[in-house]
């Protein structure tokens, strides 16, 4: 097996580049669509757009984008483990995505928190977590490419 994800290895970091791609896309623009959620009256037709938007998002980009990037992920793991293991960047960056993916989690939580009606919220504590993806690709990024430690 590990011969065969080294054979085709530049095509797998391809597949998970992409994903990573789609997933950040998603991740950067649904706490914005929360933004402008909290702005709509309850009930009314913008708010029911929201929803459909926001679930359709996660639901088929941002979710299938991180399984597909997390099992890419894995595989290239597969064939690199061994000096992987070894490098510290390595480590800070499996933790900054563990994270992120916890924050999609999260996301994935407030997605039915709008759909059930039920937010609390307000739209400058969704811009504040607009942030954080953003944040966290930057060093998980800065992690990859100069690969500091």
């Amino acid at each position: 097996m590990i011969e065969f994800i080294s054979s085709y290895y530049a095509w797998v970091k391809a597949l998970h580049v992409i994903a990573v791609i789609s997933w950040m896309a998603g991740m950067l623009y649904l706490p914005r669509l929360f933004v402008y959620h909290v702005a709509a009256e309850k009930g009314s037709e913008q708010s029911e757009t929201f929803k459909i938007m926001e679930r359709r998002l996660l639901k088929f980009i941002m979710t299938p984008a991180m399984i597909v990037a997390w099992l890419a992920a894995l595989l290239m793991l597969s064939a690199n483990s061994e000096y992987l293991m070894q490098a510290g960047w390595f480590h800070a960056k499996f933790l900054l995505v563990f994270i992120m993916s916890g924050i999609h989690g999260v996301f994935s939580k407030w997605v039915k928190v709008f759909a059930a009606d039920a937010n609390t919220k307000s739209a400058k504590f969704y811009k504040i977590w607009n942030e954080i993806p953003t944040a966290l690709m930057v060093v998980i990024v800065i992690l990859v490419i100069a690969k500091p430690f």
